[in-house]
């Protein structure tokens, strides 16, 4: 059986400098893979990859049969994301935003989609409000709402954590749970051991460019694999 996700010797280079270096995996429908690594590892590039967002140097990636390279139209309807930036309009209110996403992808019943996320994030009373009004908490429970909007096959995370307070930090991990009952596929870049273990059916290493760790989160010992992950940060800082 092919995987859903395909990851097949991917490079990134930027000015002569190998930012990946043959990056090889495979996710089946409904994993999730939570991937760690020390600053510089080069985690955010392989989302971003993932993402569309930046072009691979060389290597294939492949989505339910979609190749990136190839047909990236039909490999982006597949895609949510949630990054460092919102990608939200702060001009616009809630309600707004998501319904110009909902449309963008051609959802049906955008306001009836963007409602719907609305009231699953808890921020349905603020519908009206601005966006630049919004907290940190607020702003990345609302990208989590933009992120479903397509209710994608494959949803990238990239320390969708960072900087939540408790409440929205509980709404997230409801969320991804959620995700993992529907078995949609997720891959979550993460410093924090505790988020990313407690989520995961699968866990990584990334180092250096290549992804030195991959074990299914069963079969993983959260002592050791702590350790595992710390010496490779403290490899990162010594070089």
């Amino acid at each position: 059986m092919s995987c859903f996700l395909t990851v097949k010797n991917l490079f990134k280079e930027y000015e002569g400098c190998r930012a990946l270096r043959g990056v090889n995996f495979g996710l089946e429908k409904g994993d999730f893979l939570s991937l760690f690594g020390p600053n510089g590892a080069g985690k955010s590039t392989l989302l971003g990859i993932v993402s569309t967002l930046v072009s691979p140097s060389s290597g294939q990636i492949e989505i339910k049969g979609f190749d990136l390279t190839e047909e990236p139209e039909q490999f982006k309807k597949q895609l949510g994301v949630i990054s460092h930036n919102s990608l939200l309009y702060d001009h616009m209110t809630a309600l707004e935003n998501l319904i110009f996403y909902a449309s963008l992808y051609k959802v049906k019943a955008p306001e009836n989609r963007a409602v719907e996320l609305l009231r699953v994030v808890e921020l349905y009373p603020r519908r009206h409000s601005r966006v630049g009004q919004f907290s940190r908490g607020m702003r990345q429970r609302l990208s989590v709402a933009r992120a479903l909007v397509n209710d994608p096959a494959l949803l990238l995370l990239d320390e969708p954590y960072s900087g939540l307070d408790q409440y929205a930090a509980a709404i997230l991990t409801e969320q991804l749970a959620e995700l993992k009952s529907k078995e949609r596929t997720v891959i979550m870049v993460t410093h924090n051991l505790d988020h990313g273990l407690n989520s995961a059916t699968k866990v990584g290493i990334l180092s250096a460019g290549c992804l030195v760790f991959m074990e299914e989160r069963d079969s993983v010992d959260p002592a050791l694999f702590e350790v595992e992950y710390l010496r490779h940060v403290q490899g990162a800082v010594r070089a």
